[in-house]
C-alpha cells in the first residue's frame, strides 16, 4: 500500500460533534484517527484522502485536486460514502460497527466504534519472536469467527476485498474484528474512470490484479492467505508470480505435521488460483473450519506391575481403600 503523505487533522480540531485526538493510522488511501463524541466516547473516524489523487499541506483543512484527478476523486468520495452507509445497517460482532458518516472539508468521514486490542499481523509477529507458531485451535477458532462476519457482510452484498492480518483486529477479549473494507477502491462503472486497486500482494487474488470476476472467491483467496501467514509467518507466494511459477506445494510439504491435514487442505482449496476452484460459498469454509481437528495425543504406555497392583488395591478395598491412600495411588 502506498504511503499517506497528507498532513493530518491537528489534534484538538472539532469536526462534526467529534473532538480529533490524534492519528492512529494511516495508508495511501485514508487516514484514521482517534476522537471523542460529545458524551467522551472514544470513536475511530475514518477519513477518505486517496494520497494519489489529493493533497493536504500541514495547516490546511480542505485538501486540494487537481482538476485532472476530480472525476476518479469524487467516484471514490460516493464508493466510500455508500461503503459507509452499507456498513451501518450490518450489525454483527465480528465486524466493525459504523455509527456515523458524515461530508466536511470537501471529503467523507466514516465513524467508527473504537475498542482496545491489536491485530492479527501484531499477535502473529509478537508469536514468531517468542519462537512459538499459531496454533491449529487459535486459527480455527478465529477464522470461524471472521468467516461469520464475513458472510454477514456478502449477505449485504459487499465484498472485502483487502482482508489480511493487519485488517483482522483482535478485541481484548481474543474476538475479531473486520476492518478496513476495499470496496470502495474499484471501479463502479467499466465506462467510468477508474480507481486503482489497492491490494496486498500475497493476500490478494490473480482476479482483483486483472480488475474483473470478483465476487465470494475472491474474499476466500484472502482467507486461506491470512490462515496462511497464521502459520508460516509470511504471506503465500503472490498471485502473479503463482501464475509464472507457482511455488507453493514445497510450503505446503514443509508444514506436514504442523498442522492437521483436513486444515492445510482447506487453506490450499481457498488458495486455488483458479476461483472455480476454490470453495465457492464461506459456508464451505466455515463447516471445515468447525470440525475438530483430531487431536495428537500419545498412546498410553503399556500397564506395569504397579499399575496392576494399584488397580486391584482399588477394586478390593472400596472406598476405604481410596481414603486411606497415598499421593500416589490411582483412584
Amino acid at each position: 500500500m502506498a504511503a499517506q503523505n497528507n498532513a493530518p487533522l491537528p489534534d484538538g480540531l472539532e469536526i462534526a460533534g467529534y473532538r480529533i485526538v490524534k492519528k492512529i493510522a494511516s495508508g495511501g488511501f485514508s487516514i484514521v484517527y482517534l476522537a471523542y463524541d460529545s458524551d467522551g466516547v472514544a470513536v475511530a473516524i475514518k477519513e477518505y484522502l486517496p494520497s494519489s489523487l489529493a493533497l493536504r499541506r500541514e495547516g490546511e483543512l480542505v485538501p486540494s485536486v487537481a482538476k485532472a484527478h476530480l472525476p476518479v476523486f469524487r467516484i471514490g468520495l460516493k464508493c466510500f460514502f455508500e461503503e459507509g452507509r452499507a456498513l451501518a445497517r450490518i450489525s454483527h460482532p465480528n465486524v466493525v460497527s459504523v455509527l456515523n458518516f458524515f461530508r466536511a472539508h470537501d471529503t467523507v468521514y466514516m465513524v467508527m466504534a473504537y475498542e482496545s486490542g491489536h491485530s492479527l499481523q501484531e499477535h502473529i509477529q509478537r508469536q514468531r519472536a517468542r519462537g512459538s507458531k499459531v496454533g491449529e485451535a487459535f486459527i480455527r477458532t478465529i477464522f470461524t469467527q471472521v468467516v461469520k462476519g464475513l458472510r454477514e457482510v456478502h449477505a449485504n452484498k459487499l465484498l472485502h476485498l483487502d482482508l489480511k492480518p493487519a485488517n483482522i483486529y483482535l478485541r481484548t477479549d481474543g474476538t475479531p474484528m473486520l476492518l478496513d473494507f476495499g470496496a470502495a477502491r474499484q471501479t463502479v462503472n467499466t465506462d467510468m474512470p477508474t480507481l486503482t486497486p489497492m491490494y496486498t500482494p500475497g493476500f490478494a487474488p490473480p482476479e482483483l490484479y486483472a480488475k474483473t470476476g470478483l465476487g465470494p472467491w475472491t474474499d476466500i483467496y484472502s482467507i486461506g492467505a491470512a490462515m496462511f501467514a497464521c502459520m508460516v509467518g509470511s504471506p503465500p507466494q503472490p498471485a502473479d508470480q503463482r501464475k509464472a511459477e507457482d511455488k507453493m506445494a514445497s510450503h505446503f510439504d514443509k508444514l506436514q505435521g504442523q498442522y492437521s491435514p483436513a486444515l492445510l487442505q482447506l487453506v490450499r482449496w481457498c488458495l486455488a488460483v483458479e476461483p472455480l476452484e476454490r470453495p465457492q460459498s464461506l459456508f464451505a469454509v466455515q463447516k471445515v473450519l468447525q470440525a475438530s481437528a483430531p487431536p495428537a495425543l500419545p498412546a498410553p504406555p503399556p500397564p506395569g506391575m504397579l499399575d496392576k497392583l494399584r488397580g486391584l488395591v482399588g477394586r478390593l478395598g472400596g472406598s476405604a481403600a481410596r481414603a486411606k491412600a497415598g499421593p500416589d495411588t490411582l483412584v
